[in-house]
């Protein structure tokens, strides 16, 4: 019997470059992170507990372990199912790039998360020896699919100046599509590719499924820099700048929207299937959603002490200790008749931004009712779609009528 190449890898001199991250990844795929073999986890557990002694660059290994052990150590939930850690998630407590690099950088690894997804699923048309091959759809699914993800792909490219001429017909679409995006695909976009698929299950659509994810917290994370920014031009009195990159965030929510079909043509038994193995991880868990959410407007405080919250401490503690929002930025220009006179720019991206927020939250609510039912709860015992019903209509600003009022009495 051939030894664990983790073990070889303990064996001689570790180096984070060397770790084997490809042979490590064949077994997590193989089995699945529910049932990985004891040896991998003993091994890996064992890697991390020697990170100190390791030579090279350990922060991509750590944060891989940290996702790839979750399980073993109980501490399994949303950010480690997703392996976020691996991706670079815009942030506005970290991300210090300018706004155009950081949008940049969302739109590229936007497509390269889709054409991953893509050149997964052809994979699986050329070869039964494909990964994940439990309950592969049907062709016609898998066209409609492809059809789909190239469609979801199209607002970056184009973001990025890459002009595709992609033939019609699906499959040749996603083809072309894939040998585009590795044209300039380096080593470290190859690598956090690869280790940050961990699925829990060998379920084919289980691929889709953390793929969309992954592109959605991308999305996400942007748009809770740009709602940061939009709180700071607020209360600099730059009404019309603040405007303008409302109305860039709600482009980019709008282009985030083909992602929900792609997302409707996995198959709801194959997510039922996979679903038993991901309890603890919920979508409620989402740290950029949340950001989102409250730096729109101060959430109530039944909203602020529901799982949603308390799953995600950390923004939590930022609106109990003032976190700054749009709607407080406006309360305090409210008597300066002056400042409110530049509000329509600032009223029309308010406007733009809270329909493209409540269309995402309706089209989710519809999505998971499909797949669970109108009174199934969540994974993790999680409020499920009671809780989609309950918050889908929830205002995103307390101000646009106000604004759209004071607009009103302004015009001749």
């Amino acid at each position: 019997m051939s030894i664990n190449p983790i073990q070889q890898w303990l064996n001689g001199r570790p180096n984070a470059r060397r770790f084997p991250f490809e042979p490590t990844m064949v077994a997590f795929q193989h089995h699945g992170k529910h049932a990985m073999p004891q040896e991998w986890l003993t091994l890996l557990s064992t890697a991390r507990d020697r990170l100190f002694e390791v030579s090279g660059p350990k922060d991509h290994l750590t944060a891989f372990l940290f996702n790839a052990l979750d399980k073993a150590d109980n501490r399994f939930d949303y950010r480690s199912y997703l392996a976020l850690p691996l991706l670079p998630i815009p942030d506005p407590d970290t991300s210090s790039d300018t706004a155009a690099r950081l949008m940049a950088r969302r739109n590229r690894y936007h497509v390269l998360l889709l054409s991953d997804l893509i050149a997964f699923e052809l994979h699986a048309l050329d070869s039964a020896k494909a990964p994940l091959p439990r309950l592969r759809p049907t062709e016609p699914i898998v066209r409609k699919r492809l059809r789909h993800a190239v469609r979801a792909s199209v607002p970056a490219l184009r973001r990025l100046s890459i002009d595709l001429h992609l033939p019609d017909e699906p499959v040749s679409a996603a083809r072309h599509l894939v040998a585009m995006a590795c044209v300039d695909r380096s080593s470290t976009d190859r690598l956090t590719l690869r280790t940050s698929m961990l699925p829990v299950s060998t379920v084919h659509d289980e691929w889709l499924f953390v793929r969309v994810l992954q592109a959605f917290e991308l999305a996400f994370g942007q748009l809770a820099v740009d709602l940061t920014a939009v709180c700071s031009a607020v209360s600099d009195k730059q009404l019309p700048e603040a405007g303008a990159r409302l109305c860039t965030a709600a482009a980019l929510l709008r282009e985030a929207g083909p992602l929900w079909s792609l997302l409707a043509t996995m198959q709801p038994e194959a997510f039922h299937t996979f679903r038993v193995h991901t309890d603890g991880a919920s979508a409620i868990q989402s740290r950029a959603y949340k950001l989102v959410e409250s730096l729109c407007r101060t959430p109530d405080r039944q909203r602020l002490h529901s799982a949603a919250y308390r799953s995600v401490p950390d923004v939590q503690a930022r609106i109990r200790h003032g976190q700054a929002t749009i709607d407080d930025a406006l309360d305090a220009i409210r008597a300066d008749q002056h400042t409110l006179s530049q509000t329509p720019a600032l009223a029309d991206g308010m406007q733009q931004f809270a329909a493209a927020l409540q269309q995402w939250r309706r089209t989710h609510y519809r999505l998971a009712v499909r797949m669970l039912g109108t009174e199934q709860p969540g994974t993790g015992a999680t409020p499920g779609t009671p809780y989609l019903l309950q918050n889908r209509e929830t205002a995103v600003f307390r101000h646009r009528t106000a604004i759209g009022n004071h607009q009103q009495h302004q015009q001749p």
